[in-house]
């Protein structure tokens, strides 16, 4: 599915929230939806659970 696709679909599902749930709604959504994609970006292998737990120096290969 194109990208743009899924940010229109994804976009389509905020404005839904906001408009008949209101503001809390709206954020509850967007919450639940950045942890749906870091657990699909996780699921297919793009990230690994020690990216997020190593230090800024490990990242860039300065430790020795």
């Amino acid at each position: 599915m194109n990208m743009a696709v899924v940010g229109m679909i994804a976009g389509m599902a905020l404005a839904f929230a906001g408009y008949f749930g209101g503001f809390g709604a709206f954020l509850l959504v967007a919450a639940l939806g950045a942890v749906g994609f870091g657990v699909g970006r996780f699921l297919e292998g793009d990230w690994e659970l020690g990216d997020f737990f190593r230090t800024r120096e490990e990242r860039r290969g300065d430790v020795r």
